[in-house]
């Protein structure tokens, strides 16, 4: 029995995304082509590989037996064909240090699994050095958050924060808010500022660091910051309203990419894919 590639990449796509629709959008494809590709894999196999209701996809027992054997055929069908290359694509990626989370391993083990013959170099650094570089062509695409300076690129998702502070922080009436941010140059920091300007509260910046850092500082205790929900520990909670601090608003997490070749094309839409696959909506929107 001979297997239709095609056929078991939208299979395991399927498994992947939990749903018909966003491995439509993973694969470069209709989600009515993903349907008949699944319907005549089942009949070559002849099991029912995915159970489907309105409010679920999720694999069958069959299924379940099937996919690790799945991704081994697609791996081995990725090295046949790139031994077949004798050059290696490279895809250079930038990511803000304080867009990096929970999602992007998972990711770039997909970029890596969809093609074996791309060489992955990945630059972590702050949003204005990472567009400069974009901006001079060393980097062929960089995911940052969105600020007032650049209105393109494609948006991945929704960026929500809060005032966090750990459970047992205390501020003293008549004190300026002690805050823990990022560098001067971060959209948030500047944001979380004005807003506490314009509101009169007088502040203190008492601690600078990157993400992890600030993370650490909110779990001690030493500081109030504007946060990303997304990235809080679990041990700090939000203070706005306990505060009266203003609410900060929701920022975008956008891709910026020059890349137009088929396979630079399908590189993206992973990272589109993994990247919304993480966001889902939440009580926050």
């Amino acid at each position: 029995m001979s297997l239709d590639v095609d056929a078991v990449q939208v299979f395991v796509a399927i498994a992947d995304f939990q749903s018909f629709t966003r491995a439509a959008e993973a694969l470069g494809t209709t989600q009515a082509t993903v349907s008949v590709k699944l319907k005549r894999l089942e009949e070559r196999v002849g099991r029912k590989l995915i159970e489907r209701t309105p409010r679920h996809v999720r694999l069958s027992a069959h299924g379940e037996t099937f996919l690790p054997s799945a991704r081994e055929f697609l791996a081995a069908h990725e090295r046949a064909v790139a031994g077949l290359s004798v050059t290696r694509r490279r895809f250079r990626l930038g990511i803000a240090n304080h867009v990096m989370g929970p999602e992007v391993p998972s990711l770039l083990a997909r970029l890596k699994a969809a093609d074996p013959a791309l060489t992955i170099e990945v630059r972590l650094d702050i949003s204005r050095p990472l567009l400069e570089a974009f901006e001079e062509g060393t980097l062929d695409a960089v995911i940052v958050r969105s600020d007032d300076d650049r209105r393109d690129g494609e948006i991945l998702g929704p960026e929500h924060f809060g005032w966090y502070a750990s459970r047992d922080f205390e501020h003293r009436a008549g004190e300026p808010l002690p805050l823990a941010a990022l560098s001067p140059t971060c959209a948030v920091r500047d944001m979380a500022i004005r807003l506490l300007d314009r509101s009169s509260i007088p502040w203190t910046e008492v601690f600078v660091g990157g993400t992890t850092a600030i993370a650490a500082a909110l779990s001690a205790g030493l500081a109030v910051s504007p946060f990303p929900r997304r990235l809080a520990p679990s041990d700090v909670v939000d203070v706005g309203d306990a505060l009266g601090l203003p609410p900060l608003p929701s920022l975008s997490v956008v891709l910026h990419s020059s890349l137009s070749d088929p396979k630079s094309k399908d590189s993206l839409r992973a990272i589109t894919a993994a990247f919304r696959e993480h966001r889902k909506p939440s009580k926050y929107r």
